[in-house]
């Protein structure tokens, strides 16, 4: 069961409404929807393998709560896309605002332009795979799951993360309390391609990217490390 839905002549309750109702059965169905026009909370909540289109630009919560759906924005995206995400993909044609996939616990983001501020912000265990750059503090409070990033990272990278895996071809502003950079061996290697691979992406060698982890040393409160708190 496959169909167009025109934002233009309803509404976003009716089109989830619909979206949800379509996954019901447990069939294959693909839904294009048309003029979104920067609606917020579009394809929120998705409990089932649809393939779902949105022709233009979004606002925020766009794929909350996303579960097995292939949610495809053509466009740019607002706040917190893909937040708290459990499955599926989710990809974006443009760039998005701040706190891209925020607390998301699984499946795949990719934005193929850039993301504003906090992207992963207490990323849970999704990937994230940004083909341009993001802004600052972004995977802030990351607690597992991984981001790599084909551009930039502004400043206070990774500020406070626990075992999220960090990976960024360009520049790093700075890094924020904790983060550090470590080796990048051949598992992490692999692990660049293999991320690289999922989001569609060609022309770029693992090896260029740099690799950023957590030091650990905020785990536990320590008097020694009073300033970083």
């Amino acid at each position: 069961m496959n169909f167009n839905y025109d934002l233009a002549q309803g509404t976003t309750r009716e089109l989830n409404q619909k979206l949800n109702a379509a996954g019901v059965g447990g069939e294959d169905t693909v839904v294009r929807v048309l003029n979104p026009k920067g609606a917020h909370a579009l394809a929120v909540g998705m409990n089932s393998k649809l393939t779902i289109d949105i022709d233009g630009h979004v606002g925020y919560y766009c794929a909350g709560m996303n579960q097995h759906a292939q949610i495809t924005v053509h466009g740019n995206a607002g706040p917190a896309i893909a937040e708290n995400m459990m499955s599926g993909e989710v990809l974006v044609s443009g760039s998005v605002s701040h706190y891209a996939a925020a607390s998301a616990h699984g499946g795949l983001l990719v934005v193929q332009g850039d993301t504003s501020s906090r992207c992963g912000i207490s990323l849970k265990g999704a990937d994230i795979v940004v083909k341009g750059s993001v802004g600052h503090m972004s995977a802030f409070m990351a607690q597992s799951g991984s981001m790599l990033v084909c551009g930039d990272a502004g400043d206070a990278l990774g500020d406070s993360l626990y075992e999220a895996k960090l990976y960024v071809r360009g520049a790093v502003a700075s890094l924020g309390a904790d983060c550090i950079e470590k080796k990048l061996d051949d598992e992490h290697k692999r692990h660049v391609d293999e991320l690289l691979k999922k989001a569609g992406i060609t022309g770029a060698d693992a090896s260029e990217f740099r690799r950023f982890g957590s030091a650990r040393n905020l785990y536990n409160f320590d008097v020694d490390n009073a300033d970083a708190y």
